[in-house]
Formats: C-alpha cells, sequence, structure tokens
C-alpha cells in the first residue's frame, strides 16, 4: 500500500463544485473530516461524494467529529454549510428527490445543537485536540509541521508550572483513554471500510488505497499502514505532525494509558463504589483536612517508598513499582520540578503500583477476602477517618461490630510497637461496642488482623497510610491523593469547598450516605453559614421532607432525625415542623425525647404512618433475620420469600398500632400503603399472607398492588 494522504471520498472534485457553483471557499479541514467520517461510516459514493443519510448526520456529527475535529469558529460555523452543500450535489447528481432533500437538510439543522454541545464538551478532548487548540489560540499556522514542531519544543522546555492546565475537570488520565478510545475507534472504522473495498467496492472506485498484498506479512502490514492512515487523518484535523511528536519525541506530554498507573486503581475505585451504593453520581465525604499545594512535594519526598524509587537503588521488587510508576525515569522530572497537581498524580501512580503488587487480606475457609484496594476506598469513604484493624476484620466476617461503631472513628494512640498486636478481650470489647469479648474471640481474628496489619503498613511505606497500633488511616497526603484517585474514575468526591456550596436540597440528599457524626457535622454547618437560625434549620426540615416524600430509596425519617439531632437542631425548628405531613411525627418524637410534651393529635396521620410503616418494616426485618438464622440452624439453605416469613413482631405491633388508629386496622393499613409505597410492601405482603383478620388481610393485598403500581409510576 503506498502511503498516501489520499482517500477516495472526492474531496478536491466536491470543493470546486462547490467554488463554481456557490461562489465560496469551504474550509478543507471542515471538509475533509465531515466527507471522510462520512465514508468511513459506509455511507454510498455513487454520486462522487459520500452521501449523508439522516442518520449518519447524526452519528458523524455527535459521535465522530467532536473527538476527532479541532475546529476554530469559522470551521465550526461551516459543518451545516459543508453538510448543506453536500446535500445539494448529491441531488444535483440526481440520487436525492426534493422531498429527501429536504428531510436531509432538515437533520442537519436538528443535529447542529448538540453537534455545538459536544464539540464544547472538554470530555470529548484528545491530546491532538487539545494541543492543537493551544496551537491555535497561540496563532500558530497548524498546517505547518514546522511551526507545529517549533511550538511543542517550547512547550516542553518550558517549566511545569508554566504551562496551560486541562480545563476542569479533566485529568491526564482522561486524555490518555479519550485518545485511545478515539484511535482504536478510528481504526477499526479504517478496517471496515478496508473489507467493505475487498467484498465489493464502489462504482467510484476503493475509498483507500490498494492493499499491500505483496508483502511479506501482509496482516502486519495492513496495521501498519491503517495505523499510518489514521495518524495522517488525526494531523488533518488537528494539526500538522502533532500524532507523530506526541507519539515521539515529545510522548511525555501526552501519555497513554498504559503510564498513567493510577487509573487502573481509579477503575477500581468506581467498582467499589458502585457496589457500595450503585450510583457513580452518590457523593462521599470530603477529607478533613488536606495538605497546602506548597507541602505536597515535602510529604511526598519524605516517604520512604517514593524516596527509595528516586534515588535509583532499587531491589528486584522495588524495580517493579520502579517500571510501573516511570521513577527513577520518565516522572524523574515531575519528582524534582513538577506541580503541585503532578506531584499528586505521582503519589498515586506510585499507591497504585505499591496497592497491585499486595496480596488480599483472606479469612479463614476464604469467608472473606478484600484487598489494597478496597482498604483504600473503605478509608476515604469513612470520611478519611482513622479505622481499627481488629473491627475491620470483624466487621468483613459479620461478627458483632455495634452500628453506632461501623463508621466511628478509632482513637489514634500516642505512640505504639512497630510489630502489630491484636487487642485484649478487654480492648475489643471496647472497640467493638460488644461487652464481653474473650481470649478465644481473640484467637480467632489474630491471623487475618494481623494479614491486614502488614497489608497496611506496606501502603504505609507510600506516605499516604499510617498505622499506629490497632489504628490505621489515610495521611493528609493519602486523603489528597485517593481524593484524586476517585474524581479519575468519575466518583463524586466533593472538596470542602464544594460542600459549602450545596443548598439544603443537595446537603441533606448528600449526608444520608455519610457516617452519622460527619453527615451531623455537614449538617450544622450549613445552618453555621446560614447565620445558624430557625429558617437555616426549617431549610434542613423541609428537605428531608421533600426527600422523604419524593425519593422511594430515601433513608428513614428515624435515620435523618438522628443526624439533625446530633446536628444540635433546636426545639423551637422542631415545634415548626410538628404538623408537617411526612416527619411530623418523627419531629415529635424527638421532642419526646428531650422530655418536651407535644399531644399526639398535634401531628398529621400522613407523619404518623411514616414513622409506624418504618417502625414495622423494621419489625419484619427483625423477624426475618430470627427466620433466617433458624432455617441456617436447621440445615435449610432455601431463600425464603417475603410472605414466607413468620411475623412473630409485626403483627402484634401492627394490632397495637392499629388499636389506636382513627378507623382501625384496615383505614391503617391505607395510612401505610399511602404514606411510603416502598417501604409498606413487605409490611403489606406480611398482613395479606398472616393477619387472621381476612378482612383486614385482603385489604392489605389490594394495598400492596397499588403501592407497586405507584411506584412504577414514579420510575
Amino acid at each position: 500500500m503506498t502511503r498516501t494522504n489520499a482517500l477516495n471520498t472526492g474531496r478536491d472534485d466536491f470543493l470546486t463544485w462547490v467554488s463554481r457553483e456557490r461562489g465560496a471557499a469551504l474550509p478543507v479541514r471542515t471538509t475533509d473530516a465531515v466527507l471522510t467520517m462520512l465514508a468511513l461510516r459506509g455511507a454510498e459514493r455513487r454520486a462522487g461524494v459520500p452521501e449523508p443519510t439522516p442518520q449518519l448526520v447524526r452519528q458523524v456529527l455527535h459521535e465522530d467529529l467532536p473527538p476527532m475535529l479541532s475546529a476554530g469558529d469559522e470551521e465550526l460555523d461551516a459543518v451545516p454549510v459543508v453538510l448543506t452543500a453536500l446535500a445539494d450535489r448529491v441531488r444535483a447528481a440526481g440520487r436525492l428527490n426534493t422531498k429527501r432533500h429536504a428531510k436531509l437538510v432538515a437533520a442537519v439543522e436538528e443535529a447542529v445543537p448538540e453537534f455545538r454541545r459536544a464539540m464544547a464538551d472538554p470530555l470529548n478532548l484528545t491530546w491532538s485536540r487539545w494541543y492543537a487548540s493551544l496551537l491555535r489560540a497561540d496563532g500558530v499556522d497548524r498546517d505547518d509541521a514546522d511551526a507545529v514542531r517549533a511550538w511543542l519544543d517550547a512547550l516542553a522546555s518550558m517549566p511545569h508550572a508554566d504551562r496551560p492546565a486541562l480545563p476542569e475537570p479533566l485529568h491526564r488520565s482522561d486524555l490518555a483513554d479519550r485518545t485511545f478510545s478515539v484511535r482504536a475507534r478510528l481504526t477499526e472504522a479504517l478496517l471496515e471500510a478496508f473489507a467493505r473495498d475487498t467484498r465489493a467496492a464502489s462504482p467510484a472506485g476503493p475509498l483507500l488505497p490498494a492493499p499491500p498484498l505483496d508483502a511479506d506479512r501482509p496482516d502486519d502490514a495492513l496495521t501498519g499502514e491503517l495505523d499510518h492512515i489514521a495518524a495522517e487523518l488525526t494531523d488533518r484535523w488537528t494539526a500538522a505532525g502533532l500524532d507523530g511528536a506526541l507519539t515521539g519525541r515529545h510522548a511525555s506530554l501526552a501519555p497513554g494509558p498504559e503510564a498513567v498507573p493510577h487509573a487502573s486503581l481509579a477503575d477500581h475505585m468506581l467498582d467499589e463504589h458502585l457496589d457500595y451504593y450503585g450510583d457513580s453520581a452518590v457523593p462521599l465525604p470530603p477529607p478533613a483536612a488536606v495538605p497546602a499545594p506548597d507541602e505536597i512535594q515535602g510529604l511526598l519526598h519524605s516517604a520512604p517508598l517514593p524516596a527509595a524509587l528516586a534515588s535509583g537503588d532499587l531491589d528486584d521488587e522495588l524495580r517493579e513499582v520502579s517500571e510501573r510508576c516511570g521513577l527513577p525515569g520518565p516522572a524523574s522530572d515531575v519528582w524534582t520540578g513538577g506541580t503541585p497537581q503532578e506531584l499528586l498524580e505521582l503519589a498515586a501512580d506510585i499507591l497504585a503500583a505499591q496497592a497491585e503488587r499486595l496480596p488480599p487480606v483472606t479469612g479463614p475457609d476464604d469467608a472473606y477476602s478484600f484487598d489494597a484496594a478496597h482498604i483504600l476506598y473503605s478509608l476515604y469513604e469513612r470520611g478519611s477517618t482513622p479505622d481499627s484493624v481488629a473491627r475491620k476484620i470483624c466487621d468483613a466476617k459479620d461478627d458483632g461490630v455495634a452500628p453506632e461503631l461501623e463508621d466511628a472513628p478509632a482513637p489514634v494512640p500516642g505512640s505504639a510497637p512497630d510489630a502489630y498486636e491484636t487487642p485484649s478481650p478487654e480492648e475489643l470489647s471496647v472497640l467493638l461496642g460488644m461487652p464481653g469479648r474473650t481470649e478465644e474471640d481473640r484467637e480467632e481474628i489474630d491471623a487475618p488482623a494481623k494479614g491486614l496489619a502488614a497489608v497496611v503498613d506496606q501502603l504505609a511505606l507510600t506516605g499516604c497510610v499510617f498505622r499506629t497500633g490497632d489504628t490505621f488511616g489515610l495521611t493528609p497526603l493519602g486523603a489528597a491523593v485517593m481524593r484524586h484517585v476517585i474524581t479519575v474514575g468519575h466518583v463524586a468526591a466533593p472538596d470542602q469547598e464544594t460542600v459549602a456550596g450545596w443548598n439544603a436540597a443537595q446537603t441533606v440528599a448528600a449526608v444520608r450516605h455519610w457516617p452519622t457524626q460527619l453527615a451531623a457535622s455537614a449538617l450544622a454547618a450549613f445552618v453555621d453559614r446560614h447565620g445558624g437560625t430557625d429558617q437555616a434549620w426549617g431549610e434542613l426540615l423541609a428537605a428531608v421532607a421533600a426527600a422523604r416524600s419524593e425519593d422511594a430509596n430515601a433513608a428513614r425519617t428515624a435515620e435523618y432525625f438522628a443526624q439533625l439531632d446530633l446536628a444540635g437542631v433546636p426545639t423551637t425548628a422542631l415545634r415548626a415542623a410538628i404538623g408537617d405531613p411526612v416527619t411530623g411525627a418523627a419531629a415529635r418524637r424527638l421532642l419526646l425525647s428531650r422530655g418536651e410534651s407535644v399531644p399526639e393529635d398535634a401531628v398529621p396521620l400522613g407523619a404518623r404512618a411514616t414513622v409506624l410503616v418504618e417502625e414495622l418494616d423494621q419489625r419484619w426485618i427483625d423477624d426475618m433475620l430470627v427466620h433466617v438464622k433458624r432455617r441456617d440452624d436447621s440445615g435449610d439453605t432455601g431463600i425464603p420469600g417475603p410472605a414466607d416469613i413468620p411475623p412473630t413482631t409485626l403483627l402484634p405491633a401492627f394490632d397495637e398500632a392499629a388499636a389506636a388508629w382513627p378507623g382501625g386496622a384496615t383505614a391503617l393499613v391505607e395510612a401505610l400503603a399511602s404514606a411510603d409505597p416502598a417501604t409498606s410492601l413487605r409490611v403489606l405482603d406480611s398482613l395479606h399472607s398472616h393477619h387472621p383478620d381476612r378482612a383486614v388481610a385482603a385489604v392489605a393485598g389490594r394495598k400492596r398492588k397499588s403501592a407497586q403500581r405507584t411506584l412504577s409510576g414514579r420510575r
């Protein structure tokens, strides 16, 4: 295959036709990109040019051009002009009738707004598009390869701190991944075009140059030539010589995925987050403190593993880490003169490389297993507060940790021996919130606890993690590094400044997932920022009510009000909420717990039903746990359905509430389903299957179907 820039798109003839027919010159870069991508996507070329269709127009404008074409304002404005002129050219060739021509022109007009949005979207930047935009901003002739090369040389010699920063919220890993995926997609399109040429070339002739059938290894030669064409196209649509420079002499300016090892750790963080919450947009709590930018270099340089790597005195294990993070090597310039952000990324690379090589912590008989990535995520997820090695193991084996202590910060001792020692039974009782721990309990967790401590100690060599005795956690450097890694994984990890800008609804929605103390602190901070007034507390209470009524997956009112109580919600604000149809009963309950007197009839029935349905659902959970344990003890491995759970505590609780409910049991059933369709489902199922009063059971069955329809409508 003779190396050539030419693809058989009819570009030059088309430009000549437009100039003759319209008396105007179209931008060559824009025209070339539009025609080439239409042809690569399989457009017919019987008219001598690629013939657009509405579907192809949308694909090329919305998917192909935004990550491939770097266009100035005039070139961008020319895209719909090129497509409209192309439609006219195809019609002139007798390949479009009036109706289809009008439909095609309308499709172009409809696709343009989304095209402009996609072209401006930072997430569509590749390295070539990024540097082409800088070249354009600096007034460099992008068609002059020598000028482009000189500009890149000047950029590479520039101090790191003076180089243009990527637009928010992008990281180097985003451009590395996007560049890789876009090149793969372009190469795949070229290969498909080659296959079409081979099967049955268009009457206009093959799109691509002739295949290298005479090569010694034609498959390898074909791959190489398609890569060459992809590089040439990239240069034509961005800047001359740019692709070769960024993959050669100036590769350090455009690292690929393999040069950003912390991107793989970021993928693990996304997986962990989705396992926990199912949605990457659920925000994690920010660390209480991270280093100032001018402190990062000192912290990184003082950490044992980074310092050893930078010295170049490497054993076999260190050499493995060195090769992954490029220190010493490509990252040496960052080590000595990088910006705070670059140093943070280097610290993330070292942490990722170290985490990759560490063994998982595994319980007896593989009862549980978690790796270093999970350890790092779990530390950040708890607000970067310290955890306990022993408590982490007990939590992993589901062996008795009081709920209020699961996310509680572990105390950090002033000093402790370097070697790990499992806490005594007395210390375990306090750590776990479970009195009466024995030496047997201690011995059972001793081996896995020591295994976890060993992994933590290896992570601590990076400067991102610490362990003092049984307590371990993220250092300030580690908190900053992990926030960077987590955001690279496109998980919501706001900083303190972002949290401070949230309104009441955003604050309430976020903190429902956070450890109780951190949630309470965030709620109190919101009120402080808004003058500490009852009005500010009222905004939070209103946001809780809205969340509880609008979101089927919202937390229970008891959980929200536990956070508000710890945050210090005043009695006056609670009294103002008593009449709320959703949260009034929860407000009354909290007032009663403070010794206040509030008559029950001051609370709307809907709010009372909201609290009752949560209580009854908890009774169902309690009954289910007892039932499952009984089945396990008897060797029954089947999975019970909701209606199979004997309502040992649920029925008495329901009957007691029904006795005091206006209208009795059937009215209460209706109120429960109306107040909270999602939470009521299991309760209604159980009442339908087990309540001895068949009238009540029948109403429960009907209301369960109604609740399901309501939830389906919400979705």
